[in-house]
């Protein structure tokens, strides 16, 4: 046991033990429960209050923890390393790899020996030791899955630094953290709060690219690489220019991002990273420039928490606005689709919808509700459209059964559903999600996914009509034996009465 264990005594509460009922099969409320008699009340505290939970209290995406190893590992020069159980990291890391990841990712095994005598802490604090490099990292980041949560292994003693790369340790159980989409905001926060600290200390890295010469707005969530392009064309009539885009590529973008005069959450779910803004002094705008209304609303939130002369807002909007009010009609959208996803912009996604000419009867999203969805909740619950935060998976399939929109955008077992019932359907994150949403662009692009999934309704008919009964009643299942022959009997001749 290390010198510094030792004088936190006992680093593992044993009240957690896989062999006892209380591993990661335990379910939720025993590994909370352990959680909370471990040390880590306040950890979970904290993301009650940053994530709230919803009519569900499970996890209804993939694995919240991939979120947080998806941020890491698009980072250059950064480790990242897993401890939690062997299924688990199986999963995520097939998931990574699956959406290109093309990194190692770092794994520290454990047994009830381990977990329950606190060797798991010193296995992981021996394999960042040997991974701390310069010359390969400058930073690490450790991710404790349900059960090193539950059992309260401390990340927080882990050194913040060896041989001058960073070392981050973050619980991220799926007991805690909602959605995939939430756990990256946990990675980001912890990020730039470290940033932060640093920058408070004295002088950090410039951007890669140097320092910009107008203020700037960081834009909060992932989003289409186009996006910020296009967001900078039009906070140029400002006097602005985008900033980076949290999560980050690289460590030094993070000193930049709080460098920002506004912090934009283009995704509303970023509540930790919004909270390190706050303390750097930045204010945060919700929304996105999304349509022509929400392009122009939000260019006045930003100019005024810019303190930008309301003239040189009308510049800038009647440069971009004709050019987004031309693609709206050029490429109209006609006809009910239903949105649903778990990537924190379906808001977004409806606005952009309803302004393209599209019937929107519902909204879901695995997210909760923050301060900065209030704006776009504002706008779509003001024409009537129902919005549903910590939508479950049934409330979904629900309103596409209930609805019968001409297309489904959702997640997959929503948009399985839909297609069961010949209706057109759109996977949010792959096909909504991966193309740009703001200006000219955002409005040209989702128009020509929706309106060529909306004209193959037909091939959802034929389809539907070929494969009738297959795959139902006796179509469907293992035969665990050959199939053979049954001899028909003849039909009993009729015996007629004498």
């Amino acid at each position: 046991m290390s010198e510094q264990s030792e004088r936190e005594g006992p680093i593992v509460d044993r009240s957690v033990d896989a062999g006892e009922g209380g591993g990661c099969h335990g379910g939720a409320e025993t590994l909370h429960a352990a959680a909370v008699a471990s040390g880590n009340r306040e950890l979970l505290k904290r993301y009650a209050e940053d994530y709230p939970k919803g009519p569900h209290d499970q996890p209804q995406t993939m694995c919240p923890a991939f979120g947080a190893l998806r941020v890491g590992l698009r980072m250059r020069r950064t480790a990242m390393v897993l401890a939690g159980s062997g299924c688990c990291v199986y999963g995520l890391t097939f998931t990574s790899h699956f959406y290109g990841a093309r990194r190692s990712v770092g794994y520290v095994p454990f047994d009830s020996e381990s977990l329950v005598s606190g060797a798991l802490f010193e296995d992981v604090r021996e394999a960042v030791l040997k991974l701390a490099d310069p010359d390969h990292y400058d930073t690490i980041v450790v991710i404790n899955l349900c059960v090193p949560t539950a059992s309260g292994v401390p990340l927080r003693l882990l050194p913040k630094e060896l041989n001058g790369v960073r070392i981050l340790g973050i619980d991220v159980p799926g007991f805690g953290v909602p959605t995939h989409a939430e756990a990256k905001d946990v990675l980001a926060g912890a990020m730039l709060q470290y940033a932060r600290t640093e920058a408070e200390q004295g002088p950090v890295q410039a951007p890669r690219g140097g320092r910009s010469e107008r203020p700037t707005v960081t834009l909060l969530g992932e989003m289409f690489p186009a996006d910020p392009v296009g967001i900078g064309m039009m906070l140029e009539p400002m006097g602005l220019a985008p900033g980076p885009v949290v999560p980050t590529r690289e460590w030094r973008e993070l000193y930049g991002a709080l460098d920002c005069r506004v912090a934009a959450a283009i995704h509303p779910q970023y509540t930790a990273s919004a909270r390190e803004f706050g303390l750097a002094g930045r204010p945060v705008v919700g929304s996105a420039p999304v349509g022509c209304e929400g392009t122009a609303s939000w260019l006045d939130a930003i100019g005024a928490a810019c303190g930008i002369a309301q003239a040189k807002v009308d510049l800038a909007k009647n440069k971009i606005l004709p050019a987004i009010a031309g693609a709206l009609s050029g490429s109209p959208i006609k006809g009910r689709v239903t949105v649903s996803g778990y990537e924190g912009s379906e808001l977004l996604v409806a606005r952009l919808l309803i302004e393209s000419g599209a019937d929107v009867p519902y909204v879901g999203t695995a997210c909760g509700r923050t301060p900065w969805s209030e704006a776009d909740l504002a706008w779509l619950e003001s024409r009537g459209v129902p919005v549903a935060f910590r939508a479950s998976l049934e409330q979904d399939i629900a309103a596409v059964k209930a609805l019968e929109p001409d297309l489904a955008i959702g997640t997959t077992p929503v948009v399985q559903a839909a297609k069961e019932m010949s209706i057109p359907a759109l996977y949010f994150t792959n096909l909504i999600s991966a193309r740009p949403l703001m200006g000219p662009a955002g409005a040209g692009s989702l128009a020509q996914v929706i309106n060529t999934a909306l004209a193959n309704r037909h091939r959802f008919t034929a389809m539907r009509g070929f494969f009738e009964g297959v795959g139902a009643g006796e179509t469907c299942g293992i035969w665990d034996q050959p199939p053979v022959s049954v001899a028909v009997p003849a039909p009993s001749p009729v015996v007629k009465p004498l």
